[in-house]
């Protein structure tokens, strides 16, 4: 029997860098662009994206941070071979919705549809993104059914204060509880990969008479 080795399904360790850079650009971006913003800027009440408009003080840390994540999710989605394969372009499919979110800023003044429909393509991609990747075979979190299903659930009532938070005060703080959860769980499935324990690949066949024994009976039919 040969050794032991690792599945090969198991994701490269630039598969881990890429699902880590996504929520460090995430928060990481928008924690230094509040630091460069003059007074006024209000975490609690406006947007992420606020801080990469056109006319924003410093926008290009925020616009750089969201472009991040998009080719952060391409990376992981290229790394990530022990899951579906459409449910890998799914997650590309976000990524490239992050890219179309940076580049596609929003105005001075207003909202771009453009910068709304992939903020909004994003958001419903990585909100379902879990539940393609669960397994009924799978023992190790977030790769069970009910870790995805506990996902999608959070997703729900955090996507539901969020729609309720477009006309309140608290619509900064509750996207940012949105995207957190979301981007860091592509790095809990990879992670949950890795994990995964080293197996050992089938005995090959041995063929008839290799072993010692046809050879042998052989012989005694030729004595018969």
């Amino acid at each position: 029997m040969r050794p032991h080795r690792e599945p090969a399904t198991r994701p490269p360790w630039w598969a881990v860098v890429s699902s880590v850079g996504a929520p460090v650009a995430l928060i990481g971006g928008w924690v230094v662009a509040e630091l460069l913003q003059p007074p006024g800027y209000d975490p609690v009440r406006q947007t992420i994206s606020a801080l990469a408009r056109h006319g924003a003080a410093h926008r290009w840390v925020m616009t750089a941070g969201l472009c991040a994540i998009g080719v952060c999710h391409l990376v992981t989605a290229a790394g990530l071979r022990g899951i579906r394969r459409w449910s890998r372009v799914l997650l590309a499919l976000g990524g490239v919705a992050g890219l179309g979110v940076g580049i596609c800023a929003q105005p001075p003044h207003g909202s771009s549809n453009a910068h709304l429909a992939f903020a909004v393509l994003g958001i419903v991609i990585l909100a379902i993104w879990p539940l393609t990747v669960a397994s009924a075979a799978a023992v190790r979190f977030p790769l069970r059914r009910r870790d995805a299903v506990l996902s999608a659930a959070l997703s729900a009532v955090l996507l539901a204060w969020l729609v309720q938070a477009t006309s309140g005060s608290t619509l900064g703080i509750a996207e940012r509880a949105v995207t957190a959860q979301q981007e860091l769980w592509p790095l809990l499935v990879v992670l949950g990969l890795r994990r995964a324990p080293a197996v050992a690949p089938a005995p090959e066949p041995v063929a008839q008479g290799a072993a010692g024994g046809g050879a042998p009976r052989r012989a005694d039919r030729m004595a018969e």
